[in-house]
């Protein structure tokens, strides 16, 4: 049975699923009914960070426009534009073996696309979550859902995973955000906006 977490709550996956290797960070949301006018298009994000709290290499950070690490260890399998459906919206496949030794904490982050111009936030979603599944046996280790009210918030960071002692990898619920979008976690981060 999944670990399920608050805001803030850890986890070491290695110790709930002994060998893991392979898994897949699975994320979901539903829209409620805009009063914009407007169609949500929420985007997955992912950045390698050191132990500075910064991206080693501009590749190191994962979305739509960058499928995949420099290490090829996370790769993002696309974007969905509407969220419709059950399950998970978007997913990112990590490969905890091929993490460069330099990458201490791996950010999945979401993001609301063009927020301002369509005058949205998160606030107007709900049955946000995030995941963590064996890519091995498809079993769910940890799910975070995420119930706080993020009324101005454009960006979230939904979870992070971070290595322990040895080899060791642990999962925590962050549930933070930004208000100017990705740029906000972009500066954080060190990857330049242009």
């Amino acid at each position: 049975m999944a670990v399920s977490l608050s805001k803030g709550g850890r986890v070491s996956l290695s110790k709930e699923k002994p060998g893991l290797s392979k898994i897949l960070v699975g994320l979901g949301w539903d829209v409620n009914a805009s009063d914009t006018g407007s169609a949500f298009d929420l985007d997955a994000s992912v950045f390698l960070t050191n132990a500075s709290n910064k991206v080693n290499d501009e590749k190191d950070f994962v979305f739509y426009g960058n499928l995949s690490s420099q290490d090829g260890s996370v790769v993002h399998t696309g974007d969905n534009r509407t969220g419709a459906g059950e399950g998970d919206d978007e997913v990112i496949k990590i490969d905890l073996l091929k993490v460069s030794s330099n990458v201490t904490e791996i950010h999945v982050v979401v993001t609301i696309h063009e927020a301002d111009v369509r005058k949205q936030n998160f606030g107007m979603v709900r049955k946000a979550f995030v995941r963590v599944v064996d890519e091995n046996d498809g079993q769910e280790i940890v799910r975070y859902d995420l119930e706080e009210d993020f009324s101005v918030e454009t960006a979230l960071n939904f979870g992070r995973l971070y290595r322990g002692e040895g080899n060791e990898w642990k999962f925590a619920a962050v549930g933070t955000g930004f208000k100017d979008g990705l740029a906000g976690f972009c500066k954080e981060f060190g990857v330049a906006v242009s």
